[in-house]
């Protein structure tokens, strides 16, 4: 598996430092542009901000890696109400052809000289259902597991645009997609937990909070960050 090439060709890379209000709602997602490289950082890539660094960004979810064709499926499910499209969900490097059932938990990733490990799933809040237009984009990202993951880098350097993405190491058994499904579980469930928990590179926030769900047998709320403070609109 070592070596294996995961994506031939990165079809697109991003970053954008201006953040704006959108329905009051502070946002740099409609911000990024296209460049032809990316300089990467142990901390964030230059030239690239977050409108809630305590959400989002932070050195385990340096890059956020999202596949291009979900645009695709997410307009066939009438979900994108309005003409946005890559890279409208806020993401650094869009490739095609590669998704969340191909990329585990802990992997080891090169893309350029830059050396990667898969952290996290993105968790979808309510920012996607303003982004584009309908009041259940996160909660169909959470079911459907079409969310993209984040990265935290081990080795700094330049990705560019036409970089392979390359699986050098895979340290666990668990996928992106397997993660999101036992992660956003509607019942608590200690030994799907643990498997999770032991994956080795879990983003430390996950960690923690299924941790917590174990010693208080108790889910966290999600109303807030599926549908934000107008509530469900079920």
């Amino acid at each position: 598996m070592a070596g294996h090439v995961l994506a031939k060709k990165i079809s697109g890379l991003f970053r954008g430092d201006k953040i704006d209000v959108n329905k009051g709602i502070e946002t740099a997602m409609d911000n990024k542009l296209a460049v032809p490289s990316l300089k990467v950082n142990k901390s964030g890539v230059d030239g690239d901000t977050q409108a809630d660094p305590v959400h989002h960004g932070g050195e385990e979810r340096v890059l956020h890696h999202f596949p291009r064709e979900h645009y695709g499926q997410y307009r066939r499910w009438d979900l994108i109400t309005n003409f946005k499209d890559v890279p409208a969900m806020g993401e650094n490097i869009s490739t095609v052809g590669l998704d969340e059932s191909q990329v585990n938990i802990g992997d080891i990733i090169q893309i350029g000289d830059v050396l990667l490990q898969v952290t996290q799933p993105r968790s979808p809040c309510f920012k996607l259902n303003v982004q584009f237009g309908h009041p259940k984009f996160a909660l169909a990202m959470q079911e459907s597991r079409m969310c993209g993951w984040f990265y935290k880098v081990l080795r700094e350097g330049v990705i560019k645009a036409g970089d392979s993405v390359i699986l050098i190491e895979r340290k666990t058994d668990i996928s992106i997609a397997q993660a999101m499904k036992i992660y956003f579980l509607a019942e608590i469930d200690p030994e799907q937990y643990q498997q999770l928990m032991q994956c080795e590179g879990l983003a430390k926030n996950w960690l923690a909070s299924m941790q917590n769900r174990i010693y208080t047998q108790k889910i966290e709320n999600w109303q807030y960050r599926l549908y934000g403070p107008e509530g469900d609109p079920a």
